[in-house]
C-alpha cells in the first residue's frame, strides 16, 4: 500500500495565463531595473509605515487621515534625527575636506619611512620593479588618471538628476499604495484560483518574513556597528592619536551604512579609517585594524546569529556568491538586496519541495505528511449499518444462561 503527499493543484489554464502574465512582468521589470531603486524604497516605506496606519483605521480614523498623521510623525522623526547626526558629520566632513592636503603629504611621509623599509628587504627582481615603478607614480602624483572617466562621470551625473527626481515622486505613490492598500489585496486574492491561494498566500508570508527579518536585522546591525565603531574611535583617540577623535563620527556612520554588504561592507569601512590612521604612523594603523576586526568578529560571532537568526542563515560561500551575482545583474541595489533574496528564494524552493508529491511507503510514512493527511476510513454502506449491540453475559457450557444471570423478558417471535 503507497500513501502519497499533498499534491500541489493541477495547472489549469487560468493558472497557466497567470504564470505567462508574471514571467511578462518579471522581464518588463528586469530590463527598466536601473529605475527600480527609488520605487524599492517607496516599498519599503509602505512595509515600514503599514502597521501603525492599519492600527490608526481600526480605531475608525478614516484611511487617508491615517495615512497622513503617519506621514507627519515619521517625517518629523527622520528631520529631528538626521538634524542631530547630521550636524557633527557635516562639520567633520568639511573638516575633513580641508584637511585632506596635509593627510595626503603625511600619508606620503609614512610611505617614505616603510620605503626604507622596503629597501633593506630582499625581494626578487620582478616584485621589486612592480612595486618601484607604482611608488614612482604615487610620488609624481601621476595614479594611472585617464581622461576618458569623464564620460562615466557626466553619465552617473545625468543618472543621478533622474534618480533624485524619482525620489521626488516616491512619497506619493506610496501614499496611493497605503491607502489602496486592502482592496489591492482583495484584487490580488480574487485573480488567483481558490485552489491555488493557500499555496500562493505561504510563499508570500515566507516572503514577507525573510524580508522583515532583514530589513530589522540590518537597522540594528547598522546601529550597533555604528555606535561601537563611534565608541571604539572615541577610545582610540583618547589612548591612541588624537586624530581618531577628528573623525569619529565621519567613520562611523560608513562602518553603520556598509553594513548593507555582508561580508565586504565591513572590509570596505575598515579602509578609509586605516588609512587616516596611518597618517599618524604605523601603531595607529594597526590600532585602527584591531579595532575594526573585534567589532567584526563580535558582530559574526554574536550580533548576527541574535538578531538574524535563521531567516536568512545563509553560508559564507552562497553569500559571496549571492554578491557577486546581485551586483553583475543589477549593481549596488543588487548586490544589497542578494542576500534576502537568497533567502527567500530557499525558503520558497522548501516549501514548495515539500508541497511536491511524493509517493512514500506506507510503513515508513514520514509521520509529519501522515498526520496532515490520515487515511479516510473505508466507506460502510447505509444498510449494513448496526447499533452496537447491548452488553450481555456469558453464557454456560450448556447453551443456556450462565448462573446469576437475568434472562430478561421473552421476545415474542414476530417482534424478532
Amino acid at each position: 500500500m503507497v500513501a502519497t503527499a499533498r499534491r500541489l493543484p493541477p495547472m489549469t489554464p487560468r493558472v497557466a495565463l497567470l504564470a505567462t502574465a508574471a514571467a511578462i512582468g518579471g522581464s518588463v521589470l528586469y530590463a527598466g531595473r536601473e529605475a527600480l531603486g527609488p520605487f524599492i524604497v517607496g516599498l519599503l516605506i509602505v512595509y515600514l509605515l503599514a502597521p501603525p496606519i492599519e492600527r490608526l483605521a481600526r480605531l475608525g480614523l478614516p484611511r487617508p487621515l491615517a495615512i497622513l498623521i503617519v506621514y507627519a510623525a515619521a517625517v518629523f522623526l527622520v528631520v529631528e534625527g538626521l538634524n542631530l547626526m547630521l550636524r557633527p558629520l557635516v562639520d567633520q566632513i568639511r573638516q575633513f575636506a580641508s584637511d585632506l592636503p596635509g593627510l595626503v603629504d603625511q600619508l606620503r611621509e609614512q610611505l617614505e619611512r616603510l620605503g626604507a623599509v622596503y629597501r633593506g628587504l630582499e625581494l626578487p627582481p620582478a616584485i621589486r620593479d612592480a612595486v618601484d615603478e607604482w611608488l614612482a607614480k604615487l610620488a609624481a602624483g601621476d595614479i594611472g588618471f585617464d581622461p576618458a572617466v569623464i564620460l562615466p562621470v557626466l553619465r552617473a551625473t545625468t543618472g543621478f538628476v533622474g534618480t533624485i527626481f524619482a525620489f521626488l515622486i516616491v512619497p506619493v505613490w506610496a501614499f496611493y499604495l497605503l491607502k489602496d492598500r486592502p482592496s489591492l489585496v482583495r484584487s490580488f486574492q480574487a485573480s488567483i484560483p481558490p485552489e491555488w491561494r493557500a499555496d500562493i498566500d505561504a510563499v508570500i508570508a515566507i516572503v514577507a518574513r525573510v524580508f522583515g527579518s532583514w530589513v530589522r536585522g540590518q537597522v540594528l546591525l547598522g546601529l550597533s556597528v555604528g555606535i561601537a565603531t563611534f565608541a571604539g574611535l572615541l577610545a582610540l583617540g583618547t589612548f591612541v592619536d588624537p586624530i581618531f577623535s577628528r573623525f569619529a563620527v565621519l567613520l562611523a556612520v560608513i562602518a553603520g551604512v556598509l553594513e548593507l554588504l555582508p561580508i565586504i561592507g565591513p572590509i570596505i569601512a575598515a579602509v578609509p579609517a586605516i588609512l587616516i590612521a596611518a597618517t599618524a604612523g604605523v601603531e595607529a594603523a594597526g590600532a585602527a585594524f584591531l579595532l575594526y576586526l573585534a567589532i567584526q568578529q563580535v558582530e559574526n560571532n554574536v550580533l548576527v546569529p541574535k538578531i538574524q537568526g535563521d531567516a536568512t542563515d545563509l553560508h559564507p560561500s552562497a553569500v559571496m556568491l549571492a554578491l557577486v551575482v546581485g551586483g553583475a545583474v543589477a549593481g549596488l541595489l543588487g548586490a544589497i538586496l542578494a542576500l534576502p533574496i537568497t533567502a527567500a528564494a530557499r525558503d520558497v524552493y522548501r516549501h514548495l519541495f515539500a508541497r511536491l508529491s511524493v509517493p512514500v511507503d506506507a510503513g515508513a510514512a514520514d509521520p509529519s505528511v501522515a498526520a496532515a493527511d490520515p487515511p479516510p476510513a473505508p466507506a460502510v454502506p447505509p444498510d449494513s449499518q448496526v447499533s452496537p449491540a447491548p452488553e450481555t453475559t456469558a453464557a454456560s457450557s450448556d447453551g443456556g444462561p450462565s448462573a446469576g444471570s437475568d434472562p430478561g423478558p421473552e421476545v415474542p417471535p414476530q417482534a424478532r
